[in-house]
This record gives structure tokens, C-alpha cells and sequence, in this order.
């Protein structure tokens, strides 16, 4: 395989964000038929406003041939993560895990999750979680061929959706 067609992880930089808002936008476009435009449109401006936040203690981006095509948010805590200290949940948290639909299948996704991963441990955290819904079939395969296990002690609702929670134990992980 060329230089030119590794997949690399780094952190985002302020110039990434844009090509990360672009690439979030797309990847989660597939859930606009999905969902009624009533809770499109504020899914749609919680991605958007997520770029902009500080609250990730790392952002992460999967560059191809110098392009972004990936990128996901880690955040240290449910409050962190979603203004939700009663979650409990007190080790790191992937969130908007995306990755545009021209190189779906190549392992960007699998790859950001391992880097967080990796940083969770160094962060000396037991565990990553992680929340998704029953729209996402897809990824939820992803997370479950990686060793992530429902959680369901953290679930959540978001009005009638079922928001469902998966962590993993890092230590006894095979993705690393």
C-alpha cells in the first residue's frame, strides 16, 4: 500500500474544522429519511454546534491522501459529554463517530476508535462508552465486532428514542 493510501489518525487542528463539519454532515445526512424533520433539524444543529465546542478532550480526524475523512470526539465524562452528570458515567466517551460514505469499509471508523481508546488508557480509564440508537444498525455491528457490550444501566432517552449505551473494558480488549 502507498503513502497515499494510509489512513492516518492525528488530532484536529482550528483549520480542520470545516473539512470535519463537512465530513460529520455527510456521514449523518443518511439519517435525515430516517428521522422526522422535527428532530432532524436539531440533530443536525447539535453536529454543527458540536464542531464549534471545546468540550472534547480531544478531537481526532483520519486524513487520506491529506484529506480529512474521519473524525470523532472524545469527552472525559457524561457531564462532558452530554450535560448529564446523573449518568454516572466518569471515564471517557466517543461521540459523533464519522466517517464519509466514499471511504466506508476501508477501517477509518475502527481505526478513531482504537486511537481513543488508546488515549483512554493513557488516561489510566477502565472503560470507554459510548450512546447510539437503533438508526445506527450499522455501527452498532462495528461496536459489537470490537468488544463493546451493552451497558444498560446507562441508557438514555431522547424524547421516544431509546438511546442505548455500550462500553468497553479497555485493558481486556482485542481492538487494541
Amino acid at each position: 500500500m502507498g503513502k497515499s493510501d494510509e489512513i492516518r489518525i492525528r488530532d484536529a487542528t482550528e483549520l480542520d474544522r470545516e473539512a470535519i463539519l463537512a465530513v460529520m454532515l455527510e456521514a449523518y445526512e443518511q439519517y435525515r429519511t430516517v428521522l422526522p424533520p422535527a428532530r432532524w433539524e436539531p440533530y443536525r444543529e447539535s453536529i454543527r454546534t458540536s464542531v464549534d465546542g471545546d468540550s472534547p478532550a480531544a478531537r481526532l480526524v483520519a486524513e487520506l491522501a491529506g484529506k480529512v475523512v474521519g473524525s470523532v470526539q472524545l469527552f472525559l465524562s457524561s457531564e462532558a459529554a452530554y450535560g448529564m452528570p446523573e449518568l454516572g458515567i466518569q471515564s471517557p466517551i466517543i461521540r459523533f463517530l464519522s466517517v464519509s460514505p466514499a471511504v466506508r469499509g476501508r477501517g477509518v471508523a475502527t481505526l478513531l476508535i482504537q486511537e481513543s481508546a488508546r488515549r483512554s488508557l493513557a488516561l489510566g480509564a477502565a472503560t470507554l462508552h459510548l450512546h447510539t440508537s437503533d438508526m445506527m444498525e450499522s455501527a452498532v455491528r462495528l461496536y459489537e465486532r470490537l468488544g463493546f457490550e451493552r451497558a444498560f444501566d446507562k441508557d438514555m432517552r431522547n424524547g421516544h428514542t431509546l438511546v442505548k449505551s455500550y462500553r468497553i473494558h479497555l485493558k481486556e480488549a482485542a481492538l487494541l
